[in-house]
């Protein structure tokens, strides 16, 4: 049978396969929620710092600042990942995020809100996504059974993109209505429907060989020995960072971009990373669907090349309906290959190492977003908008041609 023939087989049952596992509807759902109220409040950031500065390098500083804690902590969080409950962590981390979405309700309400306590509160929120990051990437196999494992990860990023589709396009419409004060009340609100869902899990005891593990040096360096010995775990975490600094980076000239070249709003901002999000979305839920095909480092290899493309596109688009159609593409592109390496690396992590490598994974995604950030700010700040764009698609297409030429048998991974 070719691909083909299988793929005109698929239906919805295998696309939404994981939602048949209690534990994994409490999480899609709680989560659901929670990401929606996460990306109100990260348009409605975006756009009050650059309302507050008038200037791209300072949406560049406060996103660096977000990702900066995942340089230092997410290694040691991937190790403690391994030992402690890995719901307790991400309970704990879910509290903490909620409390500091208040804190920035109530300066922004007073009208006290400088961009340099955004900073500071993103500097915070980037220590509690580092400790949560590698527990939440790990806690899917505590909830669905191994043979589910890829379409877990692709409905984790079909959740996380239909929140990119509601939550921004809402932000932003909420923002010019009721101002950023509101948007950030929602986000600590939401968070009650992920930390209730958690409660309500029926989990399998925890390892109480794990407990006994040290969560030092030690137990890090046997993480990241494994994936240095390992060279497709290697070429996989790599290109995750490459590309997320090369890739991801442009979404924070968004709101610049919304202003200064398609002579928008906030909600045009919103409308934006919600095209992303659409795209986002439908590229996960194409992989739920594929993953059972045996193609992933086909597919993946189709996103390495689709992105740069998608991007130089963009970067000449100055008509908004246009301009979402291909923002869309970005984020069917990214997803697509993000979704996959994430696929791939945990097919390819023994379950005593899943934490610690994970920590690493996310160490690169969320490390690298910084240097992304920063990197795109101030050539936009330099050079402008459109000319960073193009920059960042030419240095993504050497990249993919170079993978392509030089490892073949990252296109025969399965």
């Amino acid at each position: 049978m070719t691909t083909g023939s299988r793929i005109s087989r698929l239906n919805l049952g295998e696309t939404f396969a994981s939602l048949k596992y209690p534990n994994y509807r409490l999480w899609f759902i709680g989560q659901l929620v929670s990401l929606v109220g996460t990306w109100t409040q990260s348009a409605a950031q975006g756009y009050l710092v650059y309302e507050l500065t008038q200037s791209p390098e300072y949406l560049g500083y406060v996103s660096a600042a977000a990702g900066i804690p995942s340089w230092i902590f997410t290694l040691y969080a991937g190790a403690i990942a391994d030992r402690i409950p890995r719901r307790t962590i991400i309970l704990v981390c879910q509290v903490v995020m909620m409390l500091l979405a208040l804190a920035l309700a109530a300066l922004a309400f007073t009208g006290l809100v400088q961009w340099w306590h955004v900073l500071i509160l993103a500097l915070l929120l980037g220590v509690a996504n580092a400790f949560d990051a590698p527990a939440r990437q790990s806690f899917i196999l505590e909830m669905v059974d191994r043979e589910s494992l890829t379409n877990a990860i692709a409905l984790n990023s079909a959740m996380f993109t239909s929140a990119i589709v509601v939550g921004p396009a809402f932000g932003g419409l909420a923002y010019a209505w009721f101002g950023p004060g509101w948007c950030f009340v929602i986000n600590a609100i939401s968070f009650i429907a992920v930390i209730i869902a958690l409660a309500l899990m029926k989990l399998k005891p925890p390892d109480p060989t794990a407990r006994k593990r040290s969560a030092g040096l030690d137990e890090i360096g046997e993480g990241l020995r494994y994936v240095w010995h390992e060279p497709t775990l290697r070429m996989l975490i790599s290109n995750i960072g490459f590309t997320t600094i090369f890739g991801l980076g442009m979404v924070t000239l968004l709101p610049a971009w919304a202003v200064n070249i398609l002579h928008g709003d906030s909600a045009t901002n919103g409308f934006l990373l919600s095209a992303r999000g659409v795209g986002s979305l439908l590229g996960a839920l194409m992989i739920a669907s594929l993953g059972r095909f045996n193609m992933r480092g086909k597919m993946w290899t189709l996103g390495s090349f689709g992105l740069p493309v998608f991007i130089l596109i963009f970067s000449a688009i100055r008509w908004l309906p246009l301009s979402l159609l291909v923002m869309a593409g970005i984020g069917w592109s990214f997803i697509w290959l993000n979704n996959v390496t994430n696929a791939l690396v945990q097919t390819h992590v023994p379950d005593h190492l899943r934490g610690r490598v994970m920590g690493i994974y996310t160490l690169v995604f969320f490390g690298s977003t910084p240097i992304g950030s920063l990197i795109a700010g101030n050539l936009a700040g330099w050079l402008g908008e459109p000319a960073t764009l193009r920059i960042n698609a030419a240095v993504l297409s050497v990249f993919a041609v170079l993978i392509y030429w030089l490892r073949p048998e990252m296109r025969a991974l399965k």
